[in-house]
């Protein structure tokens, strides 16, 4: 679980720091570029809603094993180096993950529901290390191996090797029943959990494809912002972690809700806005914040549903629908920046999302779940 969680963030982390390169040598525009950090966001959400059939006809194991198999293959067609396969690569990469996103809570749910606070915060803690991997090693595996292509497709490997360890899960019998999705789809607390999931998603998105560019804009070469922006990603892990664990040991998650998100906006305006010297903490606290969102809204979908079965029900939702509103968020980002020229008006945006998300995810961190799952013929 711990090797599939690792895969999950590295096709998305390492295009930004290599954004710049990329529309150098390819004549890519800034809505092209737009769209290009847009477009994993739109696939992750719209897998993520296809993975309840999935789930029906092949079991959550073996449909984590197929997740990592288009994982690899589309990390692998990024590296023959035009924009077309750099779109279609991202493309099935993103839905790959999107398939194994879906079913690691029903996972955790079904197999260690006893200790589900730090298993969340475990696997959520190195799939942020995965993506800091990518983010951190994006430019100087560039360099190394001379072409921003082959940068990208390497994170293929880890991938396949991913894949062949769960091969021996793959066979596990008994796949999960989601709960029918017109009953989810008429409950409010599935409606809130997936706002909150869609907008938290929706700032770790725009930090994955703009953050190595803002700084940029700040002064700072592409390696630097490289690194600046992996040291943010590299503090996600303790932010799940510890957010995640806490979190779900504690009555209800409503002050959680206020406080990570809150210091998440605020560490953000430090780093567009703030003196230099302030960059190193402020870039900690908000890797530390996005991850502790992430895993704070994992943990909500563990905690409101009954069973297995509803985890990946819901899971599927909040993820599908969060996703699919979440790819607004980088592309508005980017439009904000391209219209001013500037980073204000991004960063004012950024700040509104994260309001918003308190706001909306404060009625899930009640002590309520939805209702169990219900057979389903099949």
């Amino acid at each position: 679980m711990m090797l599939v969680a690792f895969n999950l963030r590295p096709a998305l982390s390492t295009v930004g720091p290599v954004l710049g390169l990329i529309r150098e040598t390819t004549g890519l525009t800034a809505a092209g570029a737009a769209t290009l950090t847009t477009l994993p966001v739109v696939c992750l959400g719209l897998a993520c809603a296809l993975a309840a059939p999935v789930i029906r006809r092949m079991g959550p194991d073996l449909g984590v094993l197929a997740g990592m198999a288009l994982v690899a293959l589309g990390l692998a067609l990024r590296g023959i180096g035009d924009l077309p396969m750099l779109f279609v690569g991202t493309a099935i990469a993103a839905t790959g993950i999107g398939f194994a996103n879906v079913l690691l809570p029903a996972l955790v749910k079904r197999d260690f529901s006893a200790t589900a606070g730090p298993m969340t915060g475990l696997y959520t803690m190195t799939l942020c290390l995965g993506a800091a991997a990518g983010a951190g090693a994006a430019v100087p595996v560039e360099r190394a191996l001379d072409g921003w292509s082959v940068a990208l497709a390497v994170w293929s490997v880890p991938a396949v090797l991913a894949a062949a360890a769960w091969f021996p899960f793959a066979r596990r019998s008994g796949p999960a029943r989601p709960p029918r999705p017109g009953r989810l789809l008429r409950d409010p607390l599935a409606w809130r959990v997936t706002a909150f999931m869609g907008l938290q998603s929706s700032l770790a998105y725009i930090l994955f494809g703009w953050l190595p560019l803002l700084l940029q804009g700040r002064g700072l070469d592409p390696l630097h912002a490289g690194l600046y922006a992996s040291l943010a990603t590299l503090n996600q892990a303790p932010g799940a972690l510890v957010t995640a664990t806490l979190a779900a040991r504690a009555r209800d998650q409503r002050a959680w809700i206020v406080g990570i998100p809150g210091m998440t906006a605020a560490a953000f305006l430090l780093v567009a806005l703030g003196a230099d010297e302030l960059r190193v903490p402020a870039a900690c606290a908000l890797g530390f914040g996005v991850g502790g969102c992430f895993g704070l809204a994992l943990t909500l979908i563990v905690l409101r549903a009954a069973d297995a079965a509803s985890a990946a029900g819901l899971s599927a939702m909040a993820q599908g629908i969060g996703y699919v509103f979440a790819a607004l968020g980088p592309l508005a980002f980017g439009l904000a920046h391209e219209a001013t020229g500037g980073w204000g008006l991004a960063g004012v945006l950024f700040v509104a999302i994260t309001l918003t998300a308190i706001a909306a995810g404060l009625p899930a961190g009640r002590a309520q779940t939805v209702a169990a799952a219900e057979p389903v013929a099949g």
